[in-house]
């Protein structure tokens, strides 16, 4: 079996996810969380991973899609005989919908519809819990009813035909004809906990199931404000990003899986389950982008309560529920995706020192400012902290944005983040007259600002690091994040040398340079997007279009991304679905209609997603006069 990252369809509830491969199985699924042991991981391991499959017993075809507005999934399978429509989706709770801290059941649901002729319909359960260490014990428990057991987990199933335990999975085969159906689902529990025949949920409960989770997605998205070009790409891509959301903390996680390839059959395979500071301030100034508020506040509780309050403590990443231990193990009893190896889970970066974090969170603050949020005293002591520590740390080395695996370096976009926290704090002190010592800081971004400059002036660009003359695309955030004009010649210059170095197949890599790990990576797509805003705000939308389009393209057939791409043929690489990429898609849309539409400011420095906001939000709360006045700032 050669599985493509990008064969696979996303299911959600908010808690945990599930991938659904086109040929009908789940090949992945943790339960209760995000970060929990797998309880199906054939995508990691065909042999030994276990999966959850539902597909015709003779050869067919399949196609597949979301309905509208919603993460539950309808694939279709055509045989000689037939056709098998089944539905699934992780059932969510839909009373608390208005809420971002959505319940869930903890299972799979599977419908399987005959809509024409006669089907037979083969269905397989076989979890192997612990990411495959073992196969559980499998007992029926009615004609209709079975407990699959062992360690710390349980999952107990329940289907509205009989089951059969054979050959250490719990199987089934229906003959279905034409208007006929039939229901299955797995729901995960503790292993302590035993259930009855009586206590399984009837044929009715599981309709009311799947009518529940369709509502509570089509509650959630109608909440979108988003009026731009491309609404259905946005409105995917919003949906994922609210899938990939921790319901009980609302921390954010940057994929739902861990280990799928950069590099197939290398060693750049790592677990993305966890909650970066970083990835997740700019989703959420994406949901921003699209009207959503409450998503922002559940993360900034989050985080207070996380870092007690502390900005000293606060670290590049954590568990989604807070932990800030994420020891990186490798599951050696693992063949890897495509061969890739170490499998791994746990990641070993949560240590690195990253200097950009601070300005993502202030960013992110400032603008959460602009839309009129809150800011209780509590939460400025904290931002005052973080920046006072900006001040101390800004000319220490760090891993970087990348979190290379190799000795620290002075890296241009982590300097340029310390400019944004310093930048984005005063503005803050200014316009909501909040104590600060201003002119500290002042004159700590002053001093930034000459130390990148000087940089830009050495070489007639900005290179990845100081005195490296290396291209790296994270330097495209020069002019996003308002330090200087698009039209300034270094950003002219860089945005050249960069291209010339780093683009294949209309697509950008991040950087050419050793990083302290063997083999090399595809192209990455947040770089792309970045380079497509830049586009925008140089005043070539025609061409910035163009690029957009390509990127929209490279979407799988349901609309999703992992983190990275082949150029030449397109297909996915990385963890997946990237919430780093549906982030970055959802900007540059805005950025392009924005840009289309509303003209741009006058010429200078200015923060691309302020502008963006301003557009798609700002009228609600703030004049285009205001924003020109606050971009001068």
């Amino acid at each position: 079996m050669r599985q493509r990252i990008d064969d696979y369809a996303l299911l959600g509830d908010c808690h945990a996810a599930a991938l659904v491969d086109r040929d009908g199985a789940i090949d992945w699924a943790c339960f209760p969380r995000f970060d929990s042991p797998a309880v199906f991981c054939r995508i990691l391991d065909e042999r030994r991973g276990g999966t959850f499959r539902v597909s015709p017993a003779r050869p067919f075809r399949s196609s597949r899609r979301y309905i509208d507005d919603t993460n539950v999934l309808i694939t279709t399978f055509t045989t000689p005989t037939g056709v098998l429509e089944v539905t699934d989706c992780m059932p969510v709770r839909t009373r608390l919908a208005q809420s971002p801290r959505a319940g869930s059941r903890h299972s799979l649901l599977r419908r399987l519809r005959c809509t024409a002729g006669e089907v037979d319909a083969r269905v397989v359960v076989a979890p192997r819990f612990e990411y495959g260490a073992f196969v559980p014990r499998i007992r029926l428990t009615s004609p209709q009813t079975a407990e699959l057991v062992g360690g710390a987990d349980a999952l107990w199933v329940t289907a509205t035909r009989t089951l059969i335990a054979h050959d250490d999975a719990l199987r089934a085969l229906w003959h279905m004809r034409a208007g006929e159906e039939v229901w299955v689902e797995a729901a995960w529990t503790p292993s302590l906990v035993e259930r009855t025949p009586a206590e399984m949920p009837d044929l009715a409960t599981l309709r009311q199931l799947l009518e529940d989770t369709v509502a509570f997605w089509r509650d959630w998205i109608s909440h979108c404000s988003y009026e731009g070009d491309y609404t259905r790409a946005v409105r995917r891509s919003a949906l994922v990003l609210k899938a990939l959301t921790y319901a009980p903390s609302g921390a954010i996680v940057a994929a739902p899986t861990t280990s799928l390839p950069e590099d197939p059959g290398g060693v750049r395979n790592w677990d993305y389950r966890y909650t970066w500071l970083r990835d997740t301030t700019l989703t959420l100034i994406a949901l921003m982008l699209l009207g959503y508020q409450e998503e922002t506040l559940a993360f900034q509780h989050w985080l207070e309560r996380t870092s007690a309050g502390r900005a000293e403590d606060v670290q590049i990443m954590y568990s989604i529920r807070g932990h800030r231990l994420l020891p990186e193990v490798e599951l050696l009893h693992l063949e890897g995706h495509q061969g890739s190896r170490p499998v791994r889970a746990g990641n070993g970066a949560v240590k690195q020192l990253q200097l950009d974090v601070f300005g993502e969170l202030l960013e992110g603050a400032w603008l959460f400012s602009k839309m009129g949020g809150h800011m209780s005293r509590k939460n400025w002591d904290f931002l005052r902290g973080l920046v006072d520590d900006v001040c101390m740390r800004w000319r220490q080395p760090d891993q970087g944005l990348w979190e290379i695996r190799d000795e620290p370096r002075h890296f241009i976009h982590s300097k340029l983040l310390c400019w944004v926290a310093l930048d984005r704090a005063i503005r803050i002190a200014r316009t909501r007259r909040l104590p600060a010592p201003v002119g500290r800081w002042s004159r700590e971004r002053a001093l930034l600002r000459q130390y990148l400059l000087k940089e830009g002036e050495r070489f007639g660009w900005f290179p990845q690091s100081v005195g490296s003359a290396t291209a790296d695309a994270s330097v495209l955030q020069l002019p996003a994040l308002g330090f200087l004009p698009s039209a300034h010649p270094l950003v002219r210059r860089t945005v050249e040398v960069i291209r010339e170095r780093l683009e294949k197949g209309g697509l950008l890599d991040r950087y050419h340079t050793p990083d302290g790990l063997e083999g090399g990576e595809s192209s990455f797509l947040l770089c792309s997007f970045w380079l497509h805003d830049v586009l925008v705000h140089s005043g070539r939308t025609d061409e910035a279009e163009e690029l957009l389009r390509h990127l929209l393209s490279l979407a799988n057939d349901v609309g999703l991304y992992a983190e990275q791409a082949r150029p030449d043929t397109g297909e996915a690489r990385g963890n997946f679905p990237q919430a780093f990429t549906h982030m970055a898609l959802v900007a540059s849309c805005a950025q392009l209609s924005a840009g289309r539409t509303f003209q741009l400011p006058r010429p200078g420095a200015y923060d691309y997603a302020d502008f963006a906001l301003t557009y798609h939000l700002g009228r609600r709360s703030m004049s285009m006069s205001h924003f020109a006045w606050e971009a001068a700032l």
